[in-house]
């Protein structure tokens, strides 16, 4: 009686364990700088690459031991599943393979070591299938020092992509909202509100994604999204910027420039925008982009600075706390880039190490309760230039795995009512 219970126990725990949904592990402090870099993937910006198509990471350890790394590379499902594929169906060759591939600094004040991992590889020669994966970085006592997630597609379905203003009068002002149309062409979709599933990603955050998204109707072999609340985004504000590729001296976004043990940048004072009239400021959508000038490689040349954020702004008392994010650090919320208050200068303050370059970031807000609001500092805009990719992923009826078959994209610069 007690065999039959426990295998009774065995098989209804599985499934239990197979929805749990992965998150990514954002690295230590001594590892910064994180970059997939394909052909046509920008640097900072998320990893959504075609099929074989040859893609690298990179990232610095701020150490001078040049430790180990290790990679390890998993398939998931849409919502981030692992999905039933084994290792071998997936992948030509083998993963969990040392980085062979890295550099030291040099002419930095910062010593650290740049590592790159490029794939295909010798070792990890193909990744086949289309979908999700995580790619996981240990060091040498095996132990998983970060994640990140990337997605590999391919286009067997057009992917149509519009911004228009909210159909809600209530926030006509501050939302925007994402019409799309699947056009499956060739591409023989089977009952799509079972098989579909549509994801759309507001300026490269993962975080924020809209997930789960089923067609609203069919029109011949189009598929049609036209929802008027499942849709919508809060449009925030532009992100702000700053530019320190001279780190000696001031710049863009830069007040004034202090040489310690290394090089400190302080920027200048900012105050919320939630209040005042929009006004446009091209930005790059949270991204950030790695430059210096006079050096030949900013891989191992450009040099890390002490980064200082402030912001006038009331403290909190309700429990809430200040971060201020972006694509830099994978919009991660953690205590590095969380700020705190300065009673004596009523502001928020914060300071970290950030590599040379021009960046982008918000000031964003979350609650006693955990719940983010981007827009309570810097306010929401429906006139805010905002990125917007869209992904569809399809199960046919028996498949063991989610195909990425679909990547579209748009910008709100030509929104419309």
């Amino acid at each position: 009686m007690q065999f039959k219970t426990l295998i009774l126990a065995l098989i209804f725990c599985v499934p239990l364990l197979s929805i749990s949904q992965i998150e990514e592990l954002n690295p230590p402090d001594y590892i910064k700088t994180i970059t997939f870099k394909s052909r046509d993937a920008q640097q900072g910006e998320l990893p959504i690459l075609r099929l074989n198509e040859p893609f690298y990471i990179e990232f610095d350890a701020l150490t001078s031991d040049e430790p180990d790394f290790y990679y390890t590379i998993e398939h998931y499902n849409y919502d981030w599943t692992k999905s039933n594929l084994v290792k071998m169906e997936y992948m030509v060759g083998f993963d969990d393979y040392r980085i062979v591939d890295y550099y030291n600094s040099f002419n930095a004040f910062q010593m650290y070591s740049h590592y790159k991992l490029q794939i295909p590889n010798q070792q990890t020669r193909a990744l086949t299938k289309t979908g999700n994966y995580l790619l996981s970085i240990y060091n040498d006592d095996r132990e998983l020092v970060f994640t990140r997630k990337f997605m590999i597609y391919q286009q067997k379905v057009g992917v149509g992509v519009e911004v228009k203003r909210s159909r809600d009068v209530r926030y006509i002002a501050g939302k925007q909202n994402v019409d799309i149309r699947i056009n499956s062409a060739d591409q023989n979709i089977n009952n799509p509100q079972q098989t579909i599933n549509t994801v759309i990603i507001q300026n490269n955050n993962l975080h924020t994604a809209i997930k789960n998204l089923k067609p609203q109707y069919t029109l011949g072999k189009q598929l049609v999204y036209r929802y008027t609340d499942e849709t919508a985004f809060w449009a925030g504000n532009e992100f702000r910027f700053f530019e320190n590729k001279d780190e000696r001296a001031a710049n863009v976004g830069v007040q004034f420039t202090d040489l310690k043990d290394i090089y400190h940048n302080y920027l200048f004072v900012h105050s919320e925008r939630a209040s005042q009239p929009y006004t446009f400021n091209p930005d790059i959508n949270g991204n950030f982009l790695v430059t210096a000038i006079d050096v030949d490689n900013v891989d191992v040349e450009a040099d890390y600075t002490m980064i200082h954020f402030a912001l006038a702004y009331p403290e909190f008392t309700d429990g809430s706390k200040v971060y201020i994010y972006g694509n830099y650090n994978n919009y991660a919320l953690g205590e590095m880039n969380r700020m705190v208050y300065n009673r004596i200068k009523k502001r928020y303050e914060a300071a970290f190490k950030l590599k040379q370059g021009f960046y982008n970031f918000k000031y964003v807000v979350v609650d006693a309760e955990g719940n983010l609001d981007e827009g309570k500092i810097s306010g929401n805009y429906w006139q805010t230039e905002n990125n917007y990719k869209v992904l569809v992923y399809y199960r046919d009826l028996g498949a063991r795995y989610d195909e990425l078959i679909g990547f579209g994209e748009a910008t709100s610069v030509n929104i419309s009512n």
